[in-house]
């Protein structure tokens, strides 16, 4: 214990500067959201106020931008059915901590702009509708 007292003295051991890094890198390296970074840094022990405040550096605005790019490099060897491709998107992108309002706005919107066939299963997304039966989005 004393060894790690004296670390964190001489400024080696800092949490902040640790979740900053996590953030940056899980982010920009898996495109994981908010919400699965959260749990990642609470899974290593840094407490909710430090992990908080390295997760203020990633706005909404930044995390739709990750999702679409997400789902844009997906979206170019997806096969099958419109329904088939959009469940599986929006799934990918709950899996990395996207909530469900966000996941289906940003699926939509790429279907729409890929083929007149997706588009048109597209148009008949209510985005808003399938977020309230999947519990709301909680990240915006």
């Amino acid at each position: 214990m004393e060894v790690l007292e004296r670390y964190d003295e001489v400024g080696m051991i800092d949490d902040a500067a640790f979740a900053r890094a996590w953030v940056s890198s899980r982010h920009h390296g898996r495109g994981l959201a908010r919400r699965a970074l959260a749990n990642e840094l609470r899974q290593r022990g840094v407490d909710a106020e430090t992990a908080g405040a390295a997760l203020d550096d990633l706005d909404p605005d930044t995390e739709a931008t990750t999702a679409r790019a997400l789902v844009d490099r997906k979206l170019r060897t997806a096969r099958g059915e419109p329904e088939a491709v959009f469940r599986r998107l929006v799934g990918m992108l709950a899996r990395k901590g996207y909530g469900p309002g966000l996941a289906i706005r940003v699926v939509k919107d790429a279907m729409a702009a890929q083929s007149a066939e997706a588009a048109e299963f597209a148009d008949g997304v209510d985005a808003d509708a399938l977020a309230d039966l999947e519990g709301g989005d909680r990240t915006e």
